[in-house]
């Protein structure tokens, strides 16, 4: 298996980049001394700036008081926690200090070791052992634990109160304007260098800013070619969505405006005390002797612009429409089209009834395959060429690192949604052993240091939470826990994005738009970088350019019946990334959020795509939420149409991308179901989503299958919740849900190679043992049944490859690798989320083998492929495929299987499947054992309601 570069978008930033090799050459020490001097004030234990901004010793007795203040129903029983720890900015004497003697800031990583521990000690977990592994998330500092005390710019009506244990902000504020002052000053105080990044990447300036390594080339080219925004653009969709909010707008648009005054607050005190992310020294934006250089300043659009990254990522479900075509060519090519379109749909699994499902009950049409469908516009064969991005490289932009680096980001920024991540599982009070629900739930937003999330308490007028926000949206908790209540969210990915084929005319930059032609729109980014301590990528440029229509940017271009057309993509939140603003404030709100139907409400105004869940000492509650446009009677979402009216979104107004969306009521949801689970799966019965992959076996029923079994036993408590949690996250999908059946097809004759024998009995010895990728003992970094795993390593892709090419043929098996990838485990560099990212098996071939070798074995299958694959549907010679492959794999040595890389030996499989933080500052941390959890992660049983 060789490693290939992540796909996860994120994976592959680097940045700063060159921090070791500047070490070598330089005396550390030297630079240390004398830079020791300028620390934050929050690296000082008991200590704050007054208001000259100089220190002054914590009021503990006061800021517990004040801390403590809110309501919480909680009684003990509310935990988080989220690595590697809450201290996300060091100067740059503590990055020196880490790269030379491995040094870290106080709280860059106390959140790092519990966390990393549950994978070993999760199976004799106790309720009374839960903040073993997690934080206590009670409101308020305890008395006594008062680390340091705050009045940001000398403020009188808010104070940031620092825990000694983790160092979380606890903002209390005695007006609205001051406690949102108070949040943005926080958040600058832990992730200025991070928001900085982010909204540099969100204008697609990152290279400029922190250099012209190849993955930051790539990075900002995967983001500003979906989201490509002029300044006039950012600014308008957060007016836009106050605007149509009323009160609750114009009172966002304050929450905004002193947010972003405290951010400013924090990057002055800094800069004037030399406390600053020592990140500016290494990237020439400051000078360490003379102080000189200017860090800017936020303002309204960075939020914004930040916010489409993060929407991006996490919220935007559907795309790769083009993709979707390509193969439905190819199978139609290899079978006809009758045939063809049978064997592509049986692939695609738009409505598998064996799929594991979030809402249990009740039915959800949306997108369903219509019968004749209309408006498709389909291109001609050997038609299709993406749409270029980049021009007019120089220098460091030219060589073939960087061109690597575009194209990988192409690839990512238009294939099929792949960006799932995120568990939940909740449990109605009806089976817990206290008649409390009980929740365990986070999402899974990969590592990264710091990390994108950061974890806060906000107290003040109309806001009382506490919980986590991404760093640079932090004016509201987005996920977290209320006086008496907490919610979280996975991503759902039902398909918000279309593409159009616009007919071209008078030239390649004109197209038809409602009978008129018009001109594309030309928008454009120059950037050059010159090579710093951080990044020694030689100095280059180059131009990003996007064409956009009405109907969205160009993403390729294609011939359909021989017209000349530009294929388009059109997100209902594009111009609308600031719409869920008003969402997160209800969520936010003691005054009106008392109950799940207010609950369902509040997330309602949130459009990116995500399924919500809701638990409070009585109820539980779920809604997936987005803004689903309603489609034109026969449009098929799953491929391109035409750009025409009859084909449009209803009700859609080009100029502000709005149009009618489907009412709450057809959106899955419920409340007090016997248990919720999700872990990216199918939503409902019936409802469609976009990625590829929702079939029979599917790592939600990872959990689905633990916490039934909790509920018919009955008596669930949170430490057992967690365990179901845990032990899920260590399971090897493949081996819990398609092994046996591969063990079947074999036992079905003796096997009479040694080898092949022997692998098998080791396979069946980790099946029977749970078929799980743990450690023989806490630190070990050796697996149990290790031969097993590396074997099931080698054999998946041999197994998968041989099973179904010689049936599809190469060109319909790859085409519908590009749809959906073969593997994704712990260790598989080449899957969607890269390699030491945590997050595995959510895409995969799992449920096409389990399905074929099921039928071959004439067992019942519901949704079943149009052929059968596996020998030719012949169970003799299935075997034989399988037993082939496995030998093949049995031969091959570890570190064949685990090659390594920069941060692991080829062989070391514990470490290939190592989780590990990556660096997006100047502070590094060890890789932990593979846990495929959430990021940050909810233990919540509230004991009263108010």
């Amino acid at each position: 298996m060789p490693r290939r570069t992540p796909r996860n978008a994120l994976d592959r930033l680097r940045t700063p980049r060159g921090f070791h090799g500047f070490l070598k050459g330089a005396s550390v020490c030297a630079l240390v001394a004398g830079l020791l001097s300028p620390l934050s004030p929050a690296m000082a234990a008991g200590t704050g700036p007054g208001p000259d901004n100089t220190p002054k010793p914590a009021t503990g007795t006061t800021a517990a008081t004040t801390a403590a203040a809110a309501d919480d129903h909680c009684g003990g029983q509310c935990s988080d926690i989220l690595p590697p720890g809450q201290n996300g900015n060091a100067t740059l004497a503590q990055i020196l200090l880490n790269q030379a003697f491995g040094t870290r800031p106080a709280h860059a990583e106390d959140q790092l070791g519990p966390y990393a521990n549950l994978a070993t000690g999760y199976s004799g977990l106790t309720n009374d052992k839960i903040n073993d592994f997690f934080n206590d998330a009670s409101f308020g500092v305890p008395a006594g634990q008062v680390a340091s005390t705050v009045r940001p710019a000398g403020r009188d009506d808010v104070t940031i109160v620092r825990d000694k244990k983790t160092g979380v902000p606890h903002i209390t504020g005695t007006t609205r304007y001051g406690t949102e002052f108070g949040a943005g000053y926080a958040a600058a105080q832990d992730r200025l260098w991070l928001m900085d990044l982010f909204r540099h990447v969100g204008r697609g300036q990152l290279t400029p800013f922190a250099g012209g390594a190849p993955a930051n080339q790539g990075l900002e080219q995967q983001f500003w070619r979906s989201a490509p925004y002029t300044e006039a653009d950012l600014e308008a969709q957060i007016l836009g969505a106050a605007a149509k909010a009323g009160e609750r707008g114009e009172l966002a648009l304050a929450d905004v405006d002193a947010y972003v005054a405290g951010i400013n607050a924090y990057i002055d005190a800094s800069d004037k005390g030399r406390y600053f992310p020592g990140e500016y020294v290494l990237t020439g934006h400051k000078d360490a002797l003379t102080n000189a250089g200017t860090i800017e300043r936020f303002q309204r659009t960075d939020l914004i612009a930040l916010a489409s990254v993060i929407g991006s990522l996490f919220g935007a479900g559907g795309g790769g429409e083009v993709a979707n075509a390509l193969s439905l060519l190819a199978a139609q090519e290899k079978h006809g089209v009758a045939e063809g379109t049978k064997v592509w749909e049986s692939f695609r699994q738009r409505n598998d009834p064996e799929a594991v499902l979030t809402q249990q009950t009740g039915s959800f049409p949306y997108l369903p395959r219509p019968d004749d469908p209309q408006g498709r516009a389909l291109p001609d064969a050997g038609s299709v060429t993406a749409e270029p991005l980049v021009h007019d490289r120089t220098g460091g932009a030219a060589g073939p690192g960087a061109t690597g680096a575009s194209a990988t980001a192409a690839d990512a920024a238009v294939s099929s949604a792949r960006r799932g991540m995120s568990n939940a599982l909740v449990v109605s009070g009806e089976h817990t052993a206290s008649g409390h629900p009980v929740a365990v739930f986070g999402p899974q937003t990969g590592y990264f240091a710091p990390q994108l999330l950061m974890l806060q308490e906000i107290q003040g007028p109309g806001i009382s939470a506490r919980g986590a926000s991404f760093a640079g949206l932090s004016m509201y908790v987005e996920l977290g826990r209320g006086q008496d209540y907490a919610w979280s969210a996975t991503t759902s990915g039902q398909d918000i994005i279309d593409t159009y084929a616009v007919e071209l005319c008078r030239d390649d930059y004109h197209y038809l738009h409602r009978g008129t032609c018009t001109p594309m729109e030309k928008i454009e980014r120059r950037n050059a970088w010159k090579p710093t301590v951080a990044d020694s990528t030689a100095a280059g440029s180059y131009t990003m350019r996007v064409w956009r229509t009405e109907y969205g940017p160009v993403e390729y271009r294609a011939t359909v019946g021989g017209k000349k057309v530009a294929y388009t993509t059109l997100r209902s939140s594009y111009l609308h990334e600031a719409d869920s603003i008003i969402g997160f404030q209800m969520l936010n709100d003691p005054d009106y959020l008392n109950g799940p139907e207010r609950f369902q409400s509040a997330v309602q105004h949130i459009n990116y795509t995500f399924n919500w869940f809701y638990a409070d000492s009585e109820r539980t509650a779920y809604y997936n939420s987005g803004d689903n446009p309603v489609r034109a009677e026969g449009v098929d979402a799953d491929f391109p149409v035409w750009a025409r009216p009859p084909y449009e979104w209803a009700d859609w107004d080009p100029a502000a991308n709005t149009a009618r969306y489907t009412p709450a009521s057809a959106h899955p949801r419920s409340v007090d179901q016997d248990y919720y689970v999700s872990w990216n799966n199918k939503q409902a019965r019936d409802y469609t989503t976009a990625p590829w992959g929702n079939g029979s076996v599917h790592r939600g029923n990872l959990l689905d299958d633990r916490v039934k079994d909790l509920v018919a036993g009955g008596g669930v408590t949170r430490a057992a919740l967690v365990r179901a949690m845990a032990e899920a996250g260590l399971a090897d999908l493949r081996a819990e849900g398609v092994l046996p059946d591969l063990l079947k097809v074999i036992d079905s004759a003796p096997v009479a190679e040694p080898a092949v024998k022997t692998a098998v009995d080791r396979l069946k010895a980790w099946r029977a043992a749970g078929g799980l990728r743990t450690e023989t003992s806490a630190g070990s970094k050796k697996y149990a049944h290790a031969d097993a795993i590396r074997t099931l390593d080698a054999w998946w892709p041999l197994l998968v490859k041989a099973m179904f090419e010689p049936g599809l043929g190469s060109g319909l098996y790859t085409a519908f690798t590009r749809n959906l990838p073969v593997d994704e485990s712990p260790s598989a560099a080449h899957g969607p989320t890269g390699a030491h990212a945590g997050s595995a098996f959510q895409y995969g071939w799992w449920s096409y083998v389990d399905k074929d070798v099921r039928a071959v074995l004439g067992e019942p299958v519901k949704g079943p492929l149009a052929r059968a694959y596996c020998g030719g549907g012949d169970l003799a010679a299935c075997r034989d495929t399988l037993l082939a492959t496995l030998g093949e794999a049995a031969g091959r040595t570890s570190a064949q299987v685990y090659p390594g890389d920069e941060n692991c030996a080829a062989g070391d499989q514990w470490c290939a499947d190592s989780v590990i933080h990556r660096t997006l500052g100047g502070i590094r941390h060890g890789g932990i054992g593979w846990q495929n959890r959430p990021t940050y992660q909810q233990v919540v049983e509230f004991t009263s309601h108010r």
